[in-house]
């Protein structure tokens, strides 16, 4: 069983939503399809379910051609941000609905509203109305009520985002596993690289209404194949400069030179972009090889435990994430240092180089 998209697009009102797309999901798999907002991710949810017709290409589902199938004909489950729930009924009619329209026997339903409920911490509020509950409550009612049936494709569209931290810290381990059992495929859209990192699986990341790269999680984000997606696989995103291949030396963009070794001996003398990651900044020289980069503290952030640090440099505004609480002073000349062997290489323009990181490290 597979969910195959091929060639779909999608159109409104002469703007592009979703660039021609090929695309292909295998049973009992979790998909993430991560990238920041009006990226396309729902509008691509969107093709998968049929609420919406792809312009062009078609969907195929267990071998069939569904373009133009309606989305209740599909055995679809999907579950928004934005709870959708049944107000006139209890919590636990809501839950058992779908099995209702399956057929179900009352103990089958019974059963199934049951363990759903407990997974969600909804047990004591099985007799109350939706509009009784919190918002993070009444969205775990929509996530019972997709758990429970057992449908071929669950789609959630940043589900998790109304959901206090322990929460959903519990719910991104339970619920893929609830689904892969059960044979589904399942395709879970946000915009954290944490979650997708946490959640596993696949991912495809999105840029501009275009799918980047897809592939195993930890793959793709440790050797992202272009900029758009080491941007978008990365929390802040990732920091860039120019680059110049020459022999056996990489110049950076103050004129420092680095000895040319990984994926940079593979590549011939030319322009590039470099990529690195924030936490992979040092406000100390860890060792002989290490860049040094002089660049102005324009604002820093703590969160508690780690500091962001907003830089200029040569007019690229870089962020770096460092550990612990530092007290640095606002518009100060500031030297941080970067391992070579964190750089990713890419050309100019952002399109993928021959073993385009230049570590293994991510």
């Amino acid at each position: 069983m597979a969910l195959v998209l091929e060639g779909v697009s999608k159109i409104v009102k002469g703007q592009t939503q979703i660039y021609a797309t090929d695309l292909e999901l295998q049973t009992g798999t979790m998909n993430v399809l991560l990238g920041p907002t009006s990226s396309g991710k729902t509008s691509l949810m969107r093709l998968m379910a049929g609420l919406d017709v792809p312009n062009t290409g078609k969907v195929i589902w267990n071998d069939k051609d569904v373009t133009g199938v309606r989305v209740q004909d599909r055995g679809i489950a999907m579950v928004y941000q934005q709870f959708i729930n049944y107000p006139s009924m209890t919590v636990y009619e809501n839950i058992a609905s779908p099995m209702r329209l399956l057929g179900q026997t009352a103990a089958q339903i019974d059963d199934a509203v049951k363990k759903a409920a407990d997974l969600m911490k909804l047990s004591p509020m099985l007799d109350r109305k939706p509009l009784e509950l919190s918002g993070g409550q009444q969205q775990r009612c929509a996530l019972a009520r997709a758990l429970v049936k057992d449908a071929g494709l669950v789609l959630l569209d940043e589900p998790l985002a109304n959901l206090d931290y322990k929460l959903r810290e519990e719910l991104r381990a339970e619920i893929p596993k609830i689904f892969e059992e059960a044979g589904s495929i399942f395709v879970y859209a946000t915009t954290e690289p944490e979650e997708a990192l946490l959640l596993g699986g696949n991912v495809a990341t999105m840029w501009e209404g275009r799918i980047t790269q897809f592939g195993k999680t930890p793959i793709v984000y440790r050797q992202p194949i272009n900029a758009a997606t080491a941007r978008v696989f990365s929390d802040p995103p990732m920091n860039f400069l120019k680059v110049r291949k020459s022999g056996d030396k990489i110049v950076f963009g103050d004129g420092q030179a680095a000895a040319s070794s990984g994926a940079f001996t593979e590549i011939e003398n030319g322009d590039y972009l470099a990529g690195f990651r924030p936490n992979h900044l040092e406000l100390e020289r860890q060792g002989p090889s290490a860049l040094e980069f002089t660049t102005k503290l324009h604002v820093t952030e703590i969160t508690g435990s780690e500091t962001f640090i907003h830089l200029d440099y040569h007019g690229d505004n870089w962020v770096g994430l460092i550990p612990g609480v530092k007290d640095l002073e606002i518009g100060a000349s500031l030297s941080v240092y970067l391992d070579p062997k964190h750089v990713y290489i890419f050309a100019e323009d952002g399109a993928s180089v021959a073993s385009a990181s230049y570590a293994t490290a991510a």
